[in-house]
């Protein structure tokens, strides 16, 4: 039988927002816990040169988000990495959290459980994945020291992996079938690199091999031609899912599958709030994300001091 917990607050994701409610609530003597099921940092913790966080020239997102979860931590919250939530009933008082270890009691929840990357739409995406089709170049990216690599995409996300993995590859195809959407900073720096070859309006078609990823078959779409390029690997950066399946029959979610909440980020229910990407917002931002976990904090501080009189 799972042991339960009662927690004052329950934040689910360990990101830039998540992680910013936890230092807010824990600097509130709040009973504060933060439950991650796979990287801490989000998608963030892949970025390689920060360069619009106020107050920081440059920084990576590993040295920005371990700065932040030693912070959020020498205030009492408490980051538990990698147990996987199973379910979760909201509309109750308190509301319940259950991972694959334990059931918490939580009398206000922040979800601010971000996205994922968008897996690969072919066939053999499965087959060939973790053996040379990979989606965190911070995580794989050492692994291909000296070989030759493709990453598969056109946003900021796509450029930074291929500026990251110059650090390792020899050889790097940027391929994305339409034109670049990255900013003019990191285009810079992706056209200066005489490692990486960017081929715009190509398509990736077939991925082959045998027991790993050898080799890619792209279609030019302006010469019509098709050929195939050896690899070792390719890196996919081709668009994001919100994390909000676990949140489906519970709450009310936009056309995308963002939560819907407001700019308080309090959702329809009461001791609830969405913070970060996860949020139905027009503007997602690294510091979009700090500022809703500081302002899900603040009102859930307020929700738990009326709560408990």
């Amino acid at each position: 039988m799972k042991e339960r917990i009662h927690k004052d607050v329950v934040i689910i994701g360990a990101g830039m927002a998540g992680l910013t409610a936890a230092l807010y609530c824990g600097r509130m003597n709040l009973d504060t816990l933060v439950l991650e099921n796979a990287i801490i940092g989000g998608q963030i913790a892949n970025a390689t040169d920060i360069e619009n966080f106020p107050g920081l020239a440059s920084v990576s997102g590993k040295d920005l988000i371990s700065a932040l979860q030693r912070q959020t931590e020498s205030f009492g919250a408490v980051i538990d990495e990698f147990d996987e939530i199973e379910r979760v009933t909201l509309k109750t008082s308190p509301k319940i959290v259950e991972t694959q270890e334990k059931i918490y009691e939580a009398d206000a929840v922040i979800i601010a459980s971000g996205m994922n990357r968008r897996k690969i739409p072919l066939a053999e995406g499965r087959k060939f994945e973790t053996r040379g089709v990979h989606y965190c170049e911070l995580c794989d990216g050492h692994a291909y020291a000296g070989k030759i690599v493709a990453v598969m995409g056109g946003g900021n996300a796509a450029v930074d992996a291929a500026n990251f993995l110059t650090k390792y590859a020899e050889k790097i195809y940027l391929i994305h079938r339409s034109e670049l959407r990255a900013d003019e900073v990191s285009q810079k720096r992706l056209f200066a690199n005489k490692k990486i070859t960017v081929m715009l309006q190509t398509e990736i078609k077939a991925l082959r091999g045998d027991k790993r990823l050898e080799e890619i078959e792209i279609f030019d779409k302006v010469s019509g031609v098709t050929k195939v390029i050896a690899v070792d690997g390719i890196f996919v950066n081709i668009g994001v899912e919100p994390n909000t399946k676990l949140f489906s029959d519970e709450l009310t979610l936009s056309a995308s599958g963002r939560i819907v909440a407001g700019e308080d980020c309090r959702t329809e229910i009461a001791g609830v709030f969405a913070a970060g990407d996860v949020r139905e917002k027009e503007i997602r931002q690294l510091t979009t994300a700090a500022s809703d976990g500081t302002t899900a904090a603040l009102l859930a501080e307020k929700y738990l001091s009326k709560l408990h009189g």
